[in-house]
């Protein structure tokens, strides 16, 4: 579901500044994250993502410009927006001498609801999460991605309006980053407003209606995935890789076959529109890569345009 463009902002941020000491981790963004929508911050590490996102969940105090969740001030009513907040922090905070069930049980409590109330929501969730089934296990000996779900699932025991995920599937294998990326899809369905953090394209461009990609704590560029690919990039992109030290010796042998060529350590990139026809006339120039690739262009071919370095370095 995407947001409603008529209504107010559920997040709004003019020029917002995080400074700690002389180093300035948030340089004067602006963003505003709208009811129902999946929005980003992409990104590398350290380009201030989740200084922003603990500033948006009242955890960190802005050191300038203006910042309102849910129509309130974070600074005077950090602990009214924080009830209706739904956290899911890079690092699993799981008490894990406890049961699963028992996680989410005692998390609601914190939120005021009865032992009932809990009960009931605890169950739901884990039938969301799929995790019915190890209701009664302890924590510590769940999967990686298990144990994601089940920090998902507790951030979401207080009915929350707004779900702020840092970073949610980094280290999980691919078959659970899909299985998580189902789950948040499915929220997303239900009208819940995500967002997240990350630093993988393709992780932005599974769930974000709209994202600002960040680098060196500014926002750099702002829109829909398949908008800034169009903006920033070629339809295609052939990737190049030659035997070593032959890359260094090419002095302008692909000039005039693409609309732009990256050059990176280990391999060049040709944007075009036709991946294949620039690989046909590679070959045709006499030159032998020892592996040719063609794809589509993702978010990180925008953020090298943007800033000249791959998402994660």
């Amino acid at each position: 579901m995407l947001g409603d463009s008529a209504s107010p902002p559920l997040i709004l941020a003019r020029a917002l500044t995080k400074r700690f000491g002389t180093f300035t981790a948030v340089d004067a963004v602006d963003f505003d994250v709208a009811p129902g929508e999946a929005f980003g911050f992409l990104g590398p590490n350290g380009a201030g993502k989740t200084s922003t996102m603990r500033m948006i969940g009242c955890t960190s105090p802005a050191s300038g410009g203006t910042l309102s969740v849910l129509g309130m001030d974070p600074e005077a009513q950090g602990p009214e927006i924080r009830s209706r907040l739904g956290v899911v922090p890079q690092a699993d905070t799981l008490d894990e001498e406890l049961t699963v069930r028992e996680n989410l049980v005692i998390y609601g409590r914190y939120f005021g609801l009865s032992r009932a109330e809990c009960g009931r929501r605890a169950d739901e969730l884990l039938d969301f999460a799929q995790l019915t089934e190890r209701r009664d296990s302890r924590v510590e000996p769940l999967s990686g991605g298990m144990k994601r779900r089940l920090t998902i699932a507790r951030a979401l025991i207080n009915e929350p309006d707004v779900l702020l995920l840092d970073e949610p599937t980094t280290g999980l294998d691919p078959q659970a980053r899909h299985l998580l990326w189902d789950r948040l899809y499915r929220l997303k369905q239900r009208g819940v407003t995500l967002v997240l953090t990350t630093h993988y394209m393709d992780e932005a461009e599974q769930l974000c209606d709209r994202l600002v990609v960040m680098d060196k704590a500014r926002i750099v560029a702002e829109g829909s995935p398949r908008a800034l690919i169009e903006q920033y990039s070629t339809r295609e992109v052939a990737e190049l890789r030659f035997p070593v030290g032959v890359q260094e010796t090419l002095d302008g042998q692909l000039d005039g076959l693409a609309d732009r060529i990256e050059q990176l350590p280990d391999r060049l990139l040709l944007y075009a529109n036709d991946g294949e026809a620039v690989a046909v006339a590679v070959h045709e120039r006499g030159l032998r890569p020892e592996t040719v690739l063609v794809r589509r262009s993702t978010l990180e071919d925008v953020f090298l345009r943007l800033t000249g370095r791959t998402l994660i370095d």
